[in-house]
């Protein structure tokens, strides 16, 4: 019953169908300026309607010269407050030498056929995305070079390209690529393998600090949010679900809600079944988004629970408690022999820790304006998962997929609760019953107790140091949950990957699941959110019991320089990892005087192949009162597109894990999540908040993603910093549940 398909398949799932030829595959069109097809497997929309010689001119399906000199580019991915939406316009101008202060953006049109893939999530947008774009800008400057030399009758090796321009031998005739575009789309399309990239060095706009392409749009309020479309004679809506997931309406006092004013008609979905498309509930049509939330609170309804959720977390604890001293149900990776290292040890350390449940909370509730018309359905949405909602709506509604299109919208906040399509699903079932455009509005409430949550756990740790201080051995058995009695749930499933179990001779990783029925998906950084805090903090337990400085234990496990899976640079790399310790330890004054009363902790984690390292500075006042002073940031993602869009991914990412650990959990008995408000479910203010103090290693590899790896790391540095200061072990999320005032 409870189908969510998991975030490698909605984020992952599309093959690569393209070899890096294919990428970018040309058609010209000799009477329509420039077209650069740069398409998987046909042309843009936009390059088909510039080569008829009726719109500018369009160099591939990601930008188009305008006759005036402006250039538009075309973002591909959704813009979730991750910075993409400015990051890829980058990347292009960067390859196609282009003045940043000559371009323009806008959202492409999903069209995965042209643009491949358009999803966000799992940090893997600039990486996914990098060789293609740079190939795009830089196939476009060849053959605009290319047009200008033939012109002057010059060998193209000797011109150069600069802002928006080329560049005669001479170093002062120039020709503007708006006057260049006709010429250059009379040219062979070269090969793309012949076409040179630009070295790093080289790099005028990658690396530098740009502001967001929209921030002047969002600080004046325009309409970019799904909450701010409107379209002729549509209707507002809400939609009311069991609280407990799974249950199915046996009736209502529909009738008396019909006669609220403003309100238009209410009526119940049966639904499919499935958490990721539409639940049962009650539709409440009205005449505006304020009517339809006041109608939605009056309904009374008989709930039949026969198959709904009676999960507890009351009961997961008594349980996972009980399982103290046992190895789980199945082994992940046991390796040497732990209990003869433990037996042998010098100090060893046993602990139980646990986090919550908990929502992703994104600033914008779920929301959809959808409008299903005869054979054809109209979406506006703001989803990580373009493509999947188009999909889901064509399978849900046996529309062929060519007859549904989704506008992309700005996301308010996605952190993963976005890559599933249901508040999607549900706008288009409520607009195919009432002949309309819907536009359906979750309340805060809604969003907090329907979520896809952020799977609570808990973990049996043991680890041993000889008496060198050395660790020798380490083993946890995960207990975490399960909704098809087969595999974890999302972020719940531990890898025998695991830092620093590969780095050590003697380790076992075992889990036991629990039988769940809550849905659970992706949140930022799965499973290396909570997995940070629990790992990281018992290393540091570890470090104590040996008498260790936490910096040098840590180092001394990582050895020589190398990736710990030869030849896979996605996996973890020693050298990275010892570079970003020691710079965030730098840059933290680690080991010199701090002011009064203030202690540092340490954190390190490898997620979504970004190496980072992060200390925090805290206080511990009178009444076991709080104050987090300071978080250092040391992060190696590669080379950074947008310095500002880094920094703040970073800052972002930092604020959200202090946030999450310092009061947030969701109370879950007989399947009803307690919590629906910020009343209950506090976020960080303001006042609270850290200075956040960032620092990248731009190293020689290809950048990788930065919207999640900077979160897992601050909880650890976070708790270590409060046993430094108070020699009190937090071992259980949120820190309220410790009785640290926060």
């Amino acid at each position: 019953m409870n189908k969510i398909i998991p975030p490698e398949e909605l984020v992952f799932g599309t093959p690569e169908v393209t070899s890096r030829r294919a990428v970018l595959k040309m058609t010209g069109a000799a009477s329509g300026g420039l077209v650069l097809g740069v398409v998987l497997t046909g042309k843009s929309e936009h390059a088909a309607h510039a080569a008829t010689g009726d719109a500018a001119f369009a160099p591939n399906a990601f930008l188009e010269v305008n006759p005036t000199g402006r250039i538009l580019i075309y973002s591909k991915g959704p813009e979730i407050g991750q910075g993409i939406k400015t990051a890829f316009p980058m990347i292009i101008a960067e390859e196609l030498d282009a003045a940043w202060a000559d371009v323009d953006v806008e959202q492409a049109p999903i069209n995965p056929d042209v643009y491949g893939r358009q999803s966000a999530g799992g940090s893997f947008s600039i990486p996914g995305a990098w060789d293609q774009l740079r190939q795009a800008g830089a196939v476009a400057r060849s053959m605009l070079v290319a047009a200008a030399a033939e012109q002057w009758n010059v060998d193209a090796g000797l011109c150069t390209a600069v802002d928006s321009s080329v560049v005669h031998p001479n170093g002062e005739t120039r020709l503007s690529y708006a006057s260049l575009a006709a010429s250059a789309a009379l040219l062979p399309v070269p090969d793309i393998e012949s076409v040179p990239l630009k070295a790093r060095e080289d790099y005028d706009l990658i690396g530098t600090w740009v502001g967001g392409v929209e921030n002047d749009q969002i600080v004046s309020g325009q309409p970019l949010f799904g909450s701010d479309q409107v379209l002729p004679d549509m209707v507002y809506a809400t939609y009311h679900k069991c609280p407990a997931f799974g249950g199915k309406v046996i009736s209502a006092n529909l009738d008396h809600v019909r006669t609220l004013d403003g309100v238009l008609d209410a009526f119940v979905l049966e639904g499919t079944g499935f958490a990721s498309e539409v639940m049962p509930g009650i539709a409440v049509i009205a005449s505006s988004t304020w009517a339809a939330i006041q109608a939605k609170a009056t309904l009374e309804v008989e709930w039949d629970e026969t198959e709904a959720s009676k999960d507890s977390w009351t009961d997961a604890l008594s349980q996972a408690r009980a399982l103290a001293g046992t190895t789980g149900e199945s082994i992940v990776i046991a390796k040497g022999d732990v209990d003869a290292a433990m037996a042998e040890a010098g100090h060893t350390v046993e602990a139980f820790y646990s986090y919550p449940f908990v929502a992703h909370a994104p600033m914008e509730p779920q929301n959809c304006l959808a409008w299903h018309r005869g054979d054809e359905v109209e979406i506006w949405a703001p989803t990580q998962t373009p493509e999947r909602g188009v999909s889901s709506v064509a399978r849900i509604f046996d529309i062929p997929a060519d007859k549904v299109t989704l506008h992309q919208l700005r996301v308010g906040g996605g952190f993963g609760r976005r890559l599933y399509n249901d508040f999607v699903c549900e706008a288009v079932a409520i607009s195919e019953r009432v002949g309309a455009p819907v536009k359906l509005q979750w309340t805060r409430e809604d969003d907090t107790r329907h979520d896809m949550y952020r799977a609570g756990g808990f973990h049996h740790m043991s680890g041993a140091v000889d008496a060198n201080g050395k660790l020798t051995a380490l083993s946890d058995h995960n207990v975490t949950f399960t909704t098809d009695g087969e595999k974890a749930v999302t972020g719940g499933n531990l890898r025998d990957s695991e830092f620093p179990v590969p780095l050590i001779e003697n380790a076992e990783l075992s889990q036991t699941l629990l039988p769940w029925h809550t849905p659970c998906g992706a949140w930022r950084a799965p499973g290396s959110n909570v997995f940070g805090f629990v790992f990281q903090s018992f290393l540091h337990e570890l470090s104590v019991a040996a008498d260790r400085d936490h910096v040098e234990f840590l180092l001394e496990m990582l050895g020589e320089p190398r990736w710990l899976d030869p030849g896979n640079t996605r996996t973890l790399h020693t050298g990275r990892t010892a570079d970003v310790i020691k710079l965030a330890a730098e840059k933290a004054g680690w080991g010199k005087p701090l002011p009064d009363g203030h202690h540092l902790g340490l954190g390190f984690y490898f997620s979504h192949s970004g190496h980072i390292a992060e200390v925090a500075e805290v206080s511990v006042e009178a009444g076991n009162a709080l104050k987090i002073h300071k978080v250092t940031v040391a992060a190696d993602v590669g080379p950074i597109v947008n310095m500002s869009g880094a920094k703040n991914q970073c800052e972002g990412s930092v604020i959200d894990g202090i946030s999450t650990m310092m009061g947030q959990q969701l109370s879950i008995e007989n399947g009803r999540i307690k919590e629906g408000n910020f009343d209950h479910y506090p976020l960080l203010k303001m006042a609270d908040a850290p200075h956040v103090d960032v620092h990248f290693i731009q190293s020689e590899y290809k950048p990788t993603g930065l919207g999640e790896p900077a979160l897992p790391p601050v909880a650890p540095a976070v708790c270590n910093a409060i046993y430094a200061a108070t020699g009190q072990r937090v071992r259980s999320l949120p820190l309220s549940l410790e009785g640290i005032a926060v």
